[in-house]
């Protein structure tokens, strides 16, 4: 079991946990997830790692809670735990010193982004982040981002904070006035793609993190194959980050909606029987407790 030590939510059905995990903490690098099961019974999901802390033995996970099993996910809180979390899975983010780059986080995508901003910054680069999202409410993380970032942009749809406008407009401006040598895009496939029309005819380079096509994260199903460059690549094992002006969206985007009415029947019939759920999950939790006290309780008897 994987005990869950801090819990909060950052915006609305987006919540951040601190779990005990200290050999994924020491490994894991920016850029790379982790697949959590939260019971026996649960799903694999996949998520990027927010942060780790090798003293303490934790990584930061933010769950935005949008299927059945992420709502169920963010009804945890401190003194809960879950079943399964492996990893350190897929490659880490590359980091060296180009000269200026520019970090996009579009909504959750965020807290994916935010590790790895920090990484290149701290080897050197100038970090611009452009953070969107569609009002001032589903911002989150600002306070951290600004922390590891030169400037600090913020882009809202409706304009309830920061400018009005898409984050490809902002990233516009930022070509046009200075040298950028790097962009980094993580968020809606939709704006990923935009981003990277933005700076395909400027050849700048661009990575975009394909994680939320991502499924078992072994590269066995074969549900997060995905097109780059005329040639099949796994997001899990291949990725998830990829060259933004060779991923074909448009094969991304069908592959995407292929469970989508599954998904669907699952969480309604979740949301009919929330509560049930829920005690399930705890009661599971608990009883793995236990079972590992038992266990950890004869291992010290065998050995004394």
């Amino acid at each position: 079991m994987f005990a869950i030590v801090d819990a909060k939510f950052l915006g609305p059905g987006v919540k951040q946990f601190e779990i005990v995990a200290p050999r994924i903490a020491r490994a894991q690098r920016p850029g790379q997830f982790v697949i959590v099961r939260l019971h026996d019974r649960g799903e694999r999901i996949p998520l990027t790692v927010k942060a780790s802390d090798p003293q303490k033995g934790t990584i930061t996970l933010v769950v935005q809670g949008i299927g059945k099993t992420t709502m169920l996910f963010n009804e945890l809180g401190a003194g809960d735990a879950i079943l399964d979390v492996v990893g350190p899975l897929g490659k880490p983010s590359e980091i060296e010193q180009l000269g200026t780059v520019v970090v996009i986080g579009g909504g959750v995508g965020t807290a994916i982004a935010l590790p790895t901003a920090k990484a290149l910054h701290d080897a050197g680069n100038t970090v611009l982040t452009i953070l969107g999202a569609r009002t001032k409410d589903l911002l989150i993380l600002e306070d951290e981002v600004r922390a590891v970032s030169d400037e600090t942009f913020i882009m809202t749809d409706d304009g309830s904070y920061g400018e009005k406008g898409l984050v490809t407009d902002k990233l516009n401006k930022l070509v046009a006035d200075r040298k950028i040598h790097l962009v980094l895009a993580i968020g809606p496939v939709p704006m990923m793609k935009a981003v990277a029309e933005s700076t395909r005819a400027g050849a700048i380079k661009t990575i975009v993190s394909l994680n939320s096509i991502m499924v078992d994260g072994t590269g066995m199903c074969g549900g997060c194959r995905v097109v780059v460059g005329e040639k099949s690549a796994f997001a899990c094992v291949d990725g998830p980050e990829f060259d933004a002006h060779q991923v074909n969206f448009q094969v991304m985007t069908q592959r995407n909606a292929m469970y989508r009415d599954k998904e669907k029947v699952a969480l309604d019939k979740f949301l009919a029987n929330k509560d049930a759920e829920v005690e399930y999950l705890r009661s599971a939790c608990r009883m793995r407790q236990a079972e590992d006290e038992l266990k950890t309780a004869g291992e010290h008897v065998a050995y004394a």
